[in-house]
Order: C-alpha cells, then structure tokens, then sequence
C-alpha cells in the first residue's frame, strides 16, 4: 500500500485549477512547485503556468523548501500568512502547528515542544511530516527565514543583528538558511533605500530598539472596527489611545515589557494606494523592545493581538449566506477576531468583567495590573507600561486580600485566586492549549460559567469556532432568548462561530450607538 503523502492528499485537479486561473483564494493554503525550476509560487502568480506533468502542490512554505524548492522572486509567497486551516482544528498535528508559529521551537527547542504536547520526538516529527511535509525544526527554520527578511527589506539593522533578532543561533546558519530558503545570499537583498545589504559581520547593537515595520495582512482589513475595539477594551497602564488615532499596547516578551505603536491613520492609506484585487495590506507598527532577541515574540504577539493570519475570503464564503450576517459583512470586510496578547492577563481579567460594565472592567483589570505586574519583567517594562499581572502572585493570597486590594465581592474575589492557582499549577490557555481540556478545567472552577468560558476561548485559546451562546448582546441581536436557540441558529456557521459573533457585536454595537449617541 502506497505511503500517503502532504501532496496525495491534496487534490491535483482543483489545485491545478486554481493555479491555471491565478485563484488568489488559493494563496497560502496549497503552493505551486514548478519541477522544471526548483521554483514554489502562490497559485495567483503571473508566471506563465507551467504543464500539469512539471507541477508538484504542498501544503506548506516549509514543505516546499523540505523538498528542495525556493521561493520565487516574483509572486513572493512568503509574504503571505500562511493557512488558518490549522486554527479550526484540535489535534495534535493543528496545536504543533500554532505552538511553532508562537516559536516554541526557539524557546524551549523541539524537545521541549514535544514534552508539551505530551509525546515523543519521534512521534511528532512523524506526524508533521505525513500531514504537513516539514519536521518541526524545517517548519521553525522557515519561520525565522520569512521573518529575516522582512527585517531585512524594511529596517536597517545589520545583518547581525537581524540574523538573531528572527531568532537563528548564528550568523553562518542564518546564511545558509536564506540561501536555502530563497536561493539568494542575505547580503544581496534589497535594503531601504539601497540596492544591497549590510556587512554581516557588522556590531550588534545592545541599545533598547525601535523597529518600525509593516505587518503584512490578507487584505481586506477593517481597521476602523479594530481600532474602536482596542480603544474600547483600553485597559489603564497597559494600553494608551493617543488622540491622533495612534493606540499603543504592552507586551510581554522574555526580556520585559515591549511597546507596540500602531498608526491607524496610516493604515486606510496603505489600502487605498494598492490596487482593488490586491491580497495583501500592510500594518504600520513601531515596537519599542528590551533587545532585539525579543522581536520575534513581540511581533508574533501583535499579529494574534490584530489577528493579522485571518483569511478575510475564507471566511465571507462561509458566512456570506446568511441572511443576519449580510448587511456587516458588506459594511466589515476584513473583520478581524482580536485575540489576547496574553493568555493570563485576559483570563483574569476576563472573570474581573463577569456581570458588570465593560468600563468598570477595566477599571478592575487597571488595579489588578497595577497589584500584581510580574516582578520578574519589570525592570524591562517600557516607561510608562506595567508588565503583565503575575498569576503567582495572585494564588498567593487569600480571597479577603484580593477582595480588598481589587475592590471585589467575596465570590468574586474566591472565583479569581481559584482560576489563579489552576493557571499556576499548569493550566494551559494559549493558543497551542489543548482546548476541549481547557474549557473542562475551567469549568470545573467554581464561579466560572459557558460565557467566561467561550470568550476565553475565543481570544485566548484562539479558536475561531468558539461561541458565547449566552452572551445578553448576542441573543439581542438574533433576536432570540435562549441559549438553546442561539446555539440552533449558529450550527451553519461553523468553524467561524467566533467570526460571526464579532461581526453581531459590532452591527449591534453600532446600530445602538446611532439611535442612543449620548
């Protein structure tokens, strides 16, 4: 029996369709390798398509180049996020996946990776390779590849620095990676304002950088409702909306508190000066960071902050017919699901907001930041910033402490240090968690309901399909009363329950906001 294959389980006769007709819906989920070249494209590259017999398809950047293909120089096609296909799923290979894209592999190496997932090496690296076509180190190499040289076309960092900054352990493997990756020695890629690059063995810089980068994004990308959510979720000491529409965020990186700027007004310019059809937008943020070893962590924190990796076009086919969703759709395209910077900063805070108004929550997750910012950071917090409010530190204390250092009822307040205690003795909530244990762990904790449970779900643990059934808005915006009946009308909308929910939010929200503009 033949050995099944990334590729043999793709269909060869749709993706060659897709690729002879340039479908960029295709773009970042399946790739085109060209045997004749040695070359891998997006599907909607403007090459001329090559003959079905001189065609391979993979899944992967990674596979592409496990198998011994560049990137081609013309259509770019590590300049688009990869599939979310890996999101809607719960199984080992789809957490692997997400746990490497938040770089576990350069924290705590594939060992520890695996340790994690709670399996073997080799049991991992064989399921990667079967469903994916890369090992874990090649899907981690490719990673650190991309990001490089984004670094490299849009700062002007030596080469040095950048080798370490995307995460590579020396200057010589960050060459050789890059020329594996895109058949072109790092020094000869364009830099700003320049035809060529830097010396690779230049200083590395030991000052607190600033990077100012563009964050590439499928397009569409509804910035304005972005921007009104961080706004509206502003939590004080962590977060600061500057007037002139810039918002500025903490986040967490293992060097300290890193600062992430983002120039709104920017954003709808960058839009409007690329063509209709164009795939991708780019995102202006400057980050302000402990050392440069921390850019990655940083960026890949504001990419799930922003949700930068959604596939706008995937999800209007799936949510385009129905008739509730229609109107915001039309007037969102581009609707981003925000998720959690940090996984334990926004459980905490999300008890913190259970039954009261989302400015009093705030209020509560600004005391609960200020109590108990992580010692351990913050010395490497940016002026004017607080680090992340320690789990720890919380579990240490009683409930009649937290209740008054927080202001909290004593439900409340025991409801907080039990989801403490469970985070501190190892509960997972992030993105690479695995998510049906999660949501029964967090049941299990006296005071913590479906509603807490869905949102932390949503925007931590970041599954696309979760679904607060019992949200009082949402019900309101269905039209309907109960949960049973809620869950009903949204079966059809799966696996972006989470995406529908956003956009029932907002047309509410916004609806409401006109007929009531006090």
């Amino acid at each position: 029996m033949p050995t099944e294959t990334p590729a043999s389980r793709l269909d060869f006769d749709a993706c060659y369709r897709a690729a002879s007709g340039r479908d960029a819906r295709w773009d970042g989920r399946i790739y085109l390798c060209v045997t004749s070249t040695g070359i891998y494209c997006r599907p909607s590259c403007p090459a001329r398509k090559p003959r079905p017999e001189n065609c391979r398809f993979l899944p992967s950047a990674a596979a592409c180049v496990a198998a011994g293909f560049r990137a081609c120089r013309r259509c770019r096609p590590e300049a688009l996020p990869g599939t979310r296909d890996w999101d809607a799923r719960g199984d080992l290979v789809a957490r692997a996946v997400r746990r490497i894209r938040d770089g576990a592999v350069d924290a705590v190496g594939v060992t520890g990776l695996a340790a994690e997932l709670a399996v073997s090496e080799r049991h991992l690296r064989r399921m990667l390779l079967q469903e994916i076509g890369a090992t874990p180190l090649q899907l981690a190499r490719t990673r650190r590849a991309h990001a490089a040289r984004s670094l490299i076309e849009q700062t002007d960092l030596p080469l040095a620095d950048i080798a370490f900054a995307a995460g590579f352990g020396s200057v010589r493997q960050f060459g050789d990676t890059m020329r594996e990756e895109f058949g072109i020695a790092p020094s000869r890629l364009s830099r700003p304002g320049s035809a060529g690059g830097r010396d690779a063995g230049g200083p590395v810089s030991d000052e607190r950088p600033a990077l100012s980068l563009r964050l590439r994004a499928r397009a569409p990308f509804a910035a304005e409702t972005m921007r009104s959510f961080l706004a509206a979720h502003a939590v004080p000491g962590r977060d600061r909306i500057d007037p002139d529409g810039t918002t500025a965020h903490a986040i967490d990186v293992p060097g300290g508190t890193a600062v992430a700027s983002i120039d709104w007004a920017d954003v709808p310019g960058d839009i409007a000066r690329r063509a209709a059809g164009a795939s991708t937008v780019g995102i202006p943020i400057r980050l302000s960071l402990p050392s440069l070893s921390d850019t990655m962590p940083a960026i890949q924190a504001v990419r799930r902050l922003l949700d930068l990796d959604a596939d706008p076009a995937q999800i209007a086919a799936a949510l385009g017919g129905e008739p509730l969703l229609r109107a915001s759709l039309a007037a969102r395209p581009g609707l981003r699901l925000p998720g959690a910077r940090d996984a334990v900063e926004f459980a905490l805070g999300t008890v913190l907001g259970q039954q009261i108004s989302l400015a009093a929550a705030r209020t509560l997750q600004g005391r609960l930041a200020d109590a108990f910012a992580e010692e351990a950071i913050a010395a490497g917090a940016a002026a004017g910033f607080r680090a992340r409010p320690s789990a720890e530190r919380v579990a240490a204390l009683g409930a009649d402490d937290l209740r008054e250092r927080l202001g909290l009822t004593r439900a409340r307040a025991q409801t907080l240090r039990s989801l403490a205690v469970a985070i501190a003795e190892g509960l997972d909530l992030g993105p690479g968690a695995d998510r049906e244990r999660a949501r029964r762990e967090l049941l299990a904790i006296r005071g913590i309901g479906p509603w807490t449970i869905e949102l932390i779900a949503m925007r931590a643990l970041g599954d696309p399909d979760a679904y607060p059934a019992g949200d009082l808005i949402l019900r309101r915006a269905l039209g309907v009363r109960g949960d049973r009946e809620a869950s009903r009308l949204a079966e059809t909308w799966r696996p972006f329950r989470g995406y529908a929910t956003q956009h029932l939010w907002a047309d509410f929200l916004e609806t409401a906001a006109r007929k009531d503009p006090r």
